[in-house]
């Protein structure tokens, strides 16, 4: 029983689930570095789970994957690395997770704050149902992708604490939003040092200074192309996935590889 009264599981009751050949020490080290994350958490843990890949192909420069979802008070909080070896993960994970459980937090009381100063009631996820856990990607051959998939995204103006809010609770690794301060469309995204990045559009936002509690690292402009050349661009860079204003309506779009192997886009609602 945590000194504030917040009860936190037990180390033992946190579930380890493995796939693949994973090493016999990774389990219980993973379990030692996520009971390090709750044991920080200010709100009440309900729930933990932590699955370790292995992946078989010799071929993938990550093969060890590491996720880990918490219930944080009625709320999902998720994470979900690759590294070389499964140590590694397990280290890229437990710090991962403690930057989203920590802006879950800090997002959370400030909502409690707005919602005792003003008597209104704080608006929190708007962006329509949490996905569930992710699937490992299906290595499908370059001449064998599609364009098989276009999904649209709400384009209610947020500003980037609230898209970082939204993105930790989704469990991805980008989430391509409307910038409250600029009207147009960016891209909040986990770059490889940990770090939060956000791209905007090629001459948007020059200037505009991010201002709220989540610290980002402004990237490249996104540039212009049609959906093919951001196809091209995605299939020959080896990335997840393109940010890009599209050439045919001048909208910030996202390209990016789907689960099953194939291409999928996000364009404005």
């Amino acid at each position: 029983m945590r000194a504030s009264g917040v009860a936190d599981i037990d180390p033992a009751d946190i579930r380890i689930t493995t796939r693949g050949d994973v090493p016999g020490s990774a389990p219980p080290y993973a379990r030692e570095k996520v009971a390090a994350v709750v044991g920080r958490s200010r709100d009440p843990i309900l729930y933990a789970e932590v699955v370790l890949t292995q992946e078989a192909n010799p071929a993938h420069e990550r093969p060890a994957q590491a996720e880990a979802t918490l219930d944080v008070g009625g709320r999902p909080v998720r994470a979900h690395v690759a590294a070389s070896e499964a140590r590694e993960a397990v280290d890229l994970l437990e710090e991962r997770l403690a930057r989203r459980l920590a802006r879950h937090e800090e997002r959370r009381h400030r909502q409690g704050r707005d919602q005792r100063d003003t008597g209104r009631r704080a608006d929190g996820w708007r962006h329509g149902d949490l996905p569930v856990q992710r699937p490992q990607h299906y290595d499908r051959p370059l001449d064998e992708r599609e364009l098989v998939r276009t999904k649209s995204f709400e384009v209610v103006p947020l500003p980037v604490d609230e898209a970082a809010f939204a993105l930790d609770m989704s469990g991805h690794d980008a989430y391509l939003f409307t910038e409250e301060a600029t009207g147009a469309e960016a891209l909040l995204s986990y770059r490889e040092d940990g770090q939060l990045g956000l791209q905007r559009p090629e001459g948007v936002g020059e200037g505009v200074v991010v201002d709220g509690a989540v610290e980002v690292v402004l990237g490249p402009p996104a540039p212009t192309l049609t959906v093919e050349e951001a196809i091209e661009r995605l299939a020959a860079g080896g990335e997840p996935f393109v940010f890009f204003v599209q050439a045919e309506t001048g909208r910030g779009a996202l390209a990016y590889v789907r689960y099953d192997g194939h291409w999928g886009l996000v364009t404005p609602g």
